[in-house]
Protein backbone atom coordinates (compact mmCIF):
# COMPACT_ATOMS: atom_id res chain seq x y z
CA UNK A 1 0.00 0.00 0.00
CA UNK A 2 1.57 3.69 -0.58
CA UNK A 3 1.48 6.57 1.47
CA UNK A 4 -0.99 8.38 -0.03
CA UNK A 5 -3.75 4.99 0.12
CA UNK A 6 -2.30 4.65 3.61
CA UNK A 7 -3.35 8.96 4.56
CA UNK A 8 -6.47 8.57 2.83
CA UNK A 9 -7.70 5.02 4.62
CA UNK A 10 -6.57 6.74 7.98
CA UNK A 11 -8.56 9.61 6.77
CA UNK A 12 -11.94 7.91 6.22
CA UNK A 13 -11.87 5.99 9.11
CA UNK A 14 -13.40 8.00 11.43
CA UNK A 15 -16.13 7.81 9.61
CA UNK A 16 -17.10 3.95 10.02
CA UNK A 17 -16.54 4.79 13.95
CA UNK A 18 -18.76 7.30 13.97
CA UNK A 19 -21.39 5.79 12.41
CA UNK A 20 -21.07 2.89 14.30
CA UNK A 21 -21.42 5.25 18.19
CA UNK A 22 -24.72 5.64 16.35
CA UNK A 23 -26.21 2.65 14.80
CA UNK A 24 -25.27 -0.04 17.80
CA UNK A 25 -27.43 1.87 20.41
CA UNK A 26 -30.29 1.33 18.05
CA UNK A 27 -29.46 -1.92 16.92
CA UNK A 28 -29.37 -3.00 20.46
CA UNK A 29 -32.82 -1.38 21.19
CA UNK A 30 -34.17 -3.32 18.38
CA UNK A 31 -32.68 -7.00 19.90
CA UNK A 32 -34.19 -5.63 23.31
CA UNK A 33 -37.66 -4.67 22.34
CA UNK A 34 -37.89 -7.04 19.19
CA UNK A 35 -36.42 -10.11 20.66
CA UNK A 36 -37.56 -10.18 23.73
CA UNK A 37 -41.53 -10.71 21.99
CA UNK A 38 -40.20 -13.38 19.91
CA UNK A 39 -40.95 -15.84 22.99
CA UNK A 40 -44.60 -14.64 22.90
CA UNK A 41 -44.83 -14.91 18.78
CA UNK A 42 -43.34 -18.35 19.13
CA UNK A 43 -46.05 -19.39 21.50
CA UNK A 44 -48.47 -18.54 19.52
CA UNK A 45 -47.08 -19.84 16.31
CA UNK A 46 -46.76 -23.49 18.18
CA UNK A 47 -50.40 -23.82 18.38
CA UNK A 48 -51.07 -24.70 15.12
CA UNK A 49 -47.17 -25.42 13.76
CA UNK A 50 -44.75 -28.08 14.80
CA UNK A 51 -41.48 -26.03 16.04
CA UNK A 52 -38.94 -26.97 13.16
CA UNK A 53 -41.19 -27.10 10.56
CA UNK A 54 -42.11 -23.19 11.90
CA UNK A 55 -37.94 -22.17 12.45
CA UNK A 56 -38.12 -23.53 8.79
CA UNK A 57 -40.92 -21.52 7.42
CA UNK A 58 -39.86 -18.62 8.82
CA UNK A 59 -36.24 -18.47 7.81
CA UNK A 60 -37.15 -19.29 4.19
CA UNK A 61 -39.84 -16.92 3.93
CA UNK A 62 -37.10 -14.04 5.43
CA UNK A 63 -34.40 -15.76 3.60
CA UNK A 64 -35.91 -15.69 0.34
CA UNK A 65 -37.61 -12.56 0.34
CA UNK A 66 -34.01 -10.33 1.36
CA UNK A 67 -31.91 -12.47 -0.92
CA UNK A 68 -33.95 -11.61 -3.91
CA UNK A 69 -34.06 -7.90 -2.58
CA UNK A 70 -30.66 -7.62 -2.04
CA UNK A 71 -29.87 -9.08 -5.49
CA UNK A 72 -32.55 -6.77 -6.95
CA UNK A 73 -30.54 -3.51 -5.32
CA UNK A 74 -27.24 -4.84 -7.51
CA UNK A 75 -25.69 -6.67 -3.90
CA UNK A 76 -23.30 -8.95 -4.86
CA UNK A 77 -24.20 -13.03 -4.21
CA UNK A 78 -21.86 -14.58 -1.78
CA UNK A 79 -18.76 -16.41 -2.94
CA UNK A 80 -18.49 -20.17 -2.20
CA UNK A 81 -16.24 -19.80 0.52
CA UNK A 82 -18.89 -17.46 2.24
CA UNK A 83 -21.41 -19.52 1.43
CA UNK A 84 -19.83 -22.07 3.33
CA UNK A 85 -19.45 -20.26 6.43
CA UNK A 86 -22.34 -18.50 6.17
CA UNK A 87 -23.75 -22.62 5.97
CA UNK A 88 -21.86 -23.53 9.49
CA UNK A 89 -22.90 -20.06 11.05
CA UNK A 90 -26.96 -20.17 10.05
CA UNK A 91 -27.28 -23.95 11.13
CA UNK A 92 -25.34 -22.98 14.72
CA UNK A 93 -27.38 -19.79 15.17
CA UNK A 94 -30.53 -20.44 13.91
CA UNK A 95 -30.97 -24.15 13.35
CA UNK A 96 -29.67 -25.12 16.63
CA UNK A 97 -30.06 -21.59 18.35
CA UNK A 98 -33.94 -20.72 17.07
CA UNK A 99 -35.26 -24.54 16.30
CA UNK A 100 -34.29 -26.06 19.69
CA UNK A 101 -35.69 -22.78 21.42
CA UNK A 102 -38.70 -23.60 19.44
CA UNK A 103 -38.66 -27.52 20.34
CA UNK A 104 -38.04 -26.59 23.85
CA UNK A 105 -41.35 -24.23 24.19
CA UNK A 106 -43.40 -27.38 23.63
CA UNK A 107 -41.80 -28.71 27.09
CA UNK A 108 -41.10 -26.12 29.31
CA UNK A 109 -42.18 -22.32 29.61
CA UNK A 110 -41.03 -19.70 28.00
CA UNK A 111 -39.68 -18.24 31.51
CA UNK A 112 -37.56 -21.58 31.95
CA UNK A 113 -36.59 -20.70 28.01
CA UNK A 114 -35.57 -17.17 28.77
CA UNK A 115 -33.08 -18.34 31.52
CA UNK A 116 -31.46 -21.14 29.56
CA UNK A 117 -31.39 -18.60 26.67
CA UNK A 118 -30.27 -15.71 28.93
CA UNK A 119 -26.89 -18.00 29.83
CA UNK A 120 -25.35 -17.76 26.37
CA UNK A 121 -23.06 -14.67 27.05
CA UNK A 122 -21.33 -16.79 29.63
CA UNK A 123 -20.66 -19.25 26.75
CA UNK A 124 -19.84 -16.32 24.57
CA UNK A 125 -17.15 -15.14 26.89
CA UNK A 126 -16.04 -18.49 26.84
CA UNK A 127 -15.68 -19.13 23.45
CA UNK A 128 -14.26 -15.90 23.24
CA UNK A 129 -11.01 -16.62 25.53
CA UNK A 130 -10.24 -19.61 23.05
CA UNK A 131 -9.32 -17.31 20.96
CA UNK A 132 -7.76 -14.80 23.41
CA UNK A 133 -10.45 -11.99 23.35
CA UNK A 134 -11.33 -12.67 27.45
CA UNK A 135 -13.55 -9.83 29.09
CA UNK A 136 -12.34 -7.60 31.06
CA UNK A 137 -12.71 -7.44 34.72
CA UNK A 138 -15.68 -4.72 34.24
CA UNK A 139 -17.21 -6.80 31.46
CA UNK A 140 -16.87 -10.24 33.86
CA UNK A 141 -18.90 -8.18 36.45
CA UNK A 142 -21.73 -6.82 34.42
CA UNK A 143 -22.43 -10.80 33.00
CA UNK A 144 -22.62 -12.10 36.69
CA UNK A 145 -24.35 -9.33 37.58
CA UNK A 146 -27.06 -10.18 34.49
CA UNK A 147 -27.36 -13.71 35.33
CA UNK A 148 -28.26 -13.29 38.64
CA UNK A 149 -30.64 -11.11 37.77
CA UNK A 150 -32.02 -13.77 35.57
CA UNK A 151 -32.45 -16.12 39.02
CA UNK A 152 -33.49 -13.68 40.83
CA UNK A 153 -36.38 -13.19 38.18
CA UNK A 154 -37.73 -16.54 37.78
CA UNK A 155 -37.36 -17.72 42.18
CA UNK A 156 -41.05 -17.18 42.57
CA UNK A 157 -42.30 -18.35 39.55
CA UNK A 158 -44.69 -21.59 38.61
CA UNK A 159 -41.84 -22.75 36.24
CA UNK A 160 -42.28 -26.38 35.17
CA UNK A 161 -39.94 -28.02 32.61
CA UNK A 162 -38.45 -31.44 31.84
CA UNK A 163 -35.09 -32.60 31.08
CA UNK A 164 -35.21 -33.32 27.62
CA UNK A 165 -36.84 -29.28 26.95
CA UNK A 166 -33.65 -28.08 29.74
CA UNK A 167 -30.75 -29.74 27.67
CA UNK A 168 -32.23 -28.43 24.31
CA UNK A 169 -32.30 -24.70 25.65
CA UNK A 170 -28.64 -25.64 26.73
CA UNK A 171 -27.30 -26.58 23.53
CA UNK A 172 -29.33 -23.62 21.98
CA UNK A 173 -27.30 -21.26 24.03
CA UNK A 174 -24.00 -22.82 23.44
CA UNK A 175 -24.45 -23.04 19.39
CA UNK A 176 -25.23 -19.36 19.60
CA UNK A 177 -22.58 -18.47 21.86
CA UNK A 178 -20.03 -20.65 19.76
CA UNK A 179 -21.24 -19.25 16.13
CA UNK A 180 -21.20 -15.98 16.69
CA UNK A 181 -17.93 -16.22 18.14
CA UNK A 182 -16.36 -18.18 15.32
CA UNK A 183 -18.36 -16.10 12.68
CA UNK A 184 -16.11 -12.55 13.81
CA UNK A 185 -13.11 -14.18 12.48
CA UNK A 186 -14.39 -15.61 9.09
CA UNK A 187 -14.51 -14.53 5.45
CA UNK A 188 -18.50 -13.76 6.15
CA UNK A 189 -20.75 -12.25 3.11
CA UNK A 190 -21.24 -8.02 3.55
CA UNK A 191 -24.06 -6.47 5.46
CA UNK A 192 -27.97 -7.65 5.12
CA UNK A 193 -26.81 -10.36 2.72
CA UNK A 194 -24.74 -12.12 5.41
CA UNK A 195 -28.02 -12.70 7.12
CA UNK A 196 -29.57 -13.75 3.76
CA UNK A 197 -27.24 -16.21 3.39
CA UNK A 198 -27.42 -17.78 6.69
CA UNK A 199 -31.18 -18.02 7.04
CA UNK A 200 -31.37 -19.64 3.69
CA UNK A 201 -28.94 -22.28 4.97
CA UNK A 202 -30.61 -22.41 8.27
CA UNK A 203 -33.50 -23.00 6.39
CA UNK A 204 -33.02 -25.80 4.78
CA UNK A 205 -31.27 -27.63 7.68
CA UNK A 206 -34.52 -26.93 9.56
CA UNK A 207 -36.81 -28.09 7.41
CA UNK A 208 -34.88 -31.59 6.81
CA UNK A 209 -35.10 -32.17 10.35
CA UNK A 210 -38.63 -31.23 10.23
CA UNK A 211 -40.01 -33.14 7.96
CA UNK A 212 -37.55 -35.99 8.38
CA UNK A 213 -38.76 -35.91 12.08
CA UNK A 214 -41.99 -36.46 10.83
CA UNK A 215 -43.57 -33.42 11.14
CA UNK A 216 -46.78 -31.65 8.95
CA UNK A 217 -47.75 -28.67 7.79
CA UNK A 218 -51.24 -27.88 9.38
CA UNK A 219 -53.98 -28.29 7.26
CA UNK A 220 -55.90 -25.31 9.20
CA UNK A 221 -53.79 -22.63 11.06
CA UNK A 222 -55.31 -20.70 13.10
CA UNK A 223 -55.09 -16.59 11.87
CA UNK A 224 -52.82 -15.73 15.48
CA UNK A 225 -50.41 -19.01 14.64
CA UNK A 226 -50.31 -17.48 11.06
CA UNK A 227 -49.41 -13.69 12.12
CA UNK A 228 -46.94 -14.61 14.51
CA UNK A 229 -44.90 -16.57 12.10
CA UNK A 230 -44.85 -13.34 9.51
CA UNK A 231 -44.05 -11.51 12.53
CA UNK A 232 -41.18 -14.10 13.56
CA UNK A 233 -40.06 -13.86 9.92
CA UNK A 234 -39.94 -10.03 9.38
CA UNK A 235 -39.16 -8.66 12.70
CA UNK A 236 -37.24 -11.23 14.12
CA UNK A 237 -35.86 -12.61 11.80
CA UNK A 238 -34.86 -9.83 9.20
CA UNK A 239 -35.08 -6.42 10.97
CA UNK A 240 -33.32 -7.96 14.85
CA UNK A 241 -31.08 -10.61 13.19
CA UNK A 242 -29.71 -7.84 10.92
CA UNK A 243 -29.00 -5.78 13.72
CA UNK A 244 -27.63 -8.55 15.69
CA UNK A 245 -25.32 -9.32 12.83
CA UNK A 246 -24.42 -5.36 12.55
CA UNK A 247 -23.85 -5.63 16.80
CA UNK A 248 -21.48 -8.43 16.55
CA UNK A 249 -19.41 -6.63 13.49
CA UNK A 250 -19.04 -3.39 15.63
CA UNK A 251 -18.94 -4.19 19.29
CA UNK A 252 -17.50 -6.66 21.90
CA UNK A 253 -18.99 -9.76 22.04
CA UNK A 254 -20.06 -9.14 25.95
CA UNK A 255 -22.20 -6.19 24.27
CA UNK A 256 -23.17 -7.98 21.63
CA UNK A 257 -25.21 -10.64 23.60
CA UNK A 258 -26.41 -8.45 26.18
CA UNK A 259 -29.92 -8.62 24.68
CA UNK A 260 -29.91 -12.09 26.59
CA UNK A 261 -30.18 -10.49 29.82
CA UNK A 262 -32.65 -8.05 29.09
CA UNK A 263 -35.15 -10.22 26.80
CA UNK A 264 -36.50 -12.00 29.69
CA UNK A 265 -37.56 -9.02 31.00
CA UNK A 266 -39.04 -7.99 28.03
CA UNK A 267 -40.49 -11.20 27.40
CA UNK A 268 -42.40 -11.02 30.93
CA UNK A 269 -43.98 -7.11 29.81
CA UNK A 270 -45.15 -8.85 26.69
CA UNK A 271 -46.44 -11.67 28.69
CA UNK A 272 -48.03 -8.79 30.97
CA UNK A 273 -49.41 -6.74 28.34
CA UNK A 274 -51.11 -9.16 25.49
CA UNK A 275 -51.14 -12.51 27.39
CA UNK A 276 -52.50 -11.74 30.76
CA UNK A 277 -49.51 -13.05 32.82
CA UNK A 278 -48.69 -11.61 36.53
CA UNK A 279 -45.60 -9.67 37.51
CA UNK A 280 -44.80 -10.11 41.14
CA UNK A 281 -42.28 -8.92 43.51
CA UNK A 282 -39.23 -10.99 42.53
CA UNK A 283 -39.35 -10.14 38.63
CA UNK A 284 -39.51 -6.62 38.95
CA UNK A 285 -36.13 -7.22 41.30
CA UNK A 286 -34.51 -9.05 38.63
CA UNK A 287 -35.47 -6.97 35.69
CA UNK A 288 -33.77 -3.88 37.26
CA UNK A 289 -30.84 -6.53 37.81
CA UNK A 290 -30.45 -7.51 34.74
CA UNK A 291 -30.23 -3.47 33.95
CA UNK A 292 -27.83 -2.71 36.11
CA UNK A 293 -25.89 -5.51 34.63
CA UNK A 294 -26.14 -4.64 31.30
CA UNK A 295 -25.24 -0.91 31.59
CA UNK A 296 -22.09 -2.56 33.40
CA UNK A 297 -21.09 -4.13 30.41
CA UNK A 298 -21.32 -1.18 28.41
CA UNK A 299 -19.68 1.02 30.81
CA UNK A 300 -17.03 -1.13 30.48
CA UNK A 301 -16.98 -0.92 26.62
CA UNK A 302 -16.72 2.54 26.75
CA UNK A 303 -13.63 2.78 28.74
CA UNK A 304 -12.07 0.12 26.84
CA UNK A 305 -12.76 2.32 23.46
CA UNK A 306 -11.51 5.56 24.88
CA UNK A 307 -8.47 4.38 26.24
Amino acid sequence: MTDSATTSAAAAAPAPVADAHVFVPLALFALYIIWGSTYLGIRYALESYPPFLLAGIRFLGAGVALFAFLRLRGMQAPTLHQWRNAAFTGVLLLGFGNGLVCFAEQRVSSGIAAVAVASMPLFAAMFAGMYGEWPSRRETVGLVIGFVGVIVLNLGSALSGSRIGAIALLVAAMSWAFGSVWSRRQDMPSGPMNTAAQMLCASVALLLVGFGSGEHLPAHPTVRATAAVVYLAVFGSIIAFSAYLYVLKHARPALATSYAYVNPPVAVLFGVMLAGEHVGPSDLVGMAIILFGVGAITLARQRRVTR
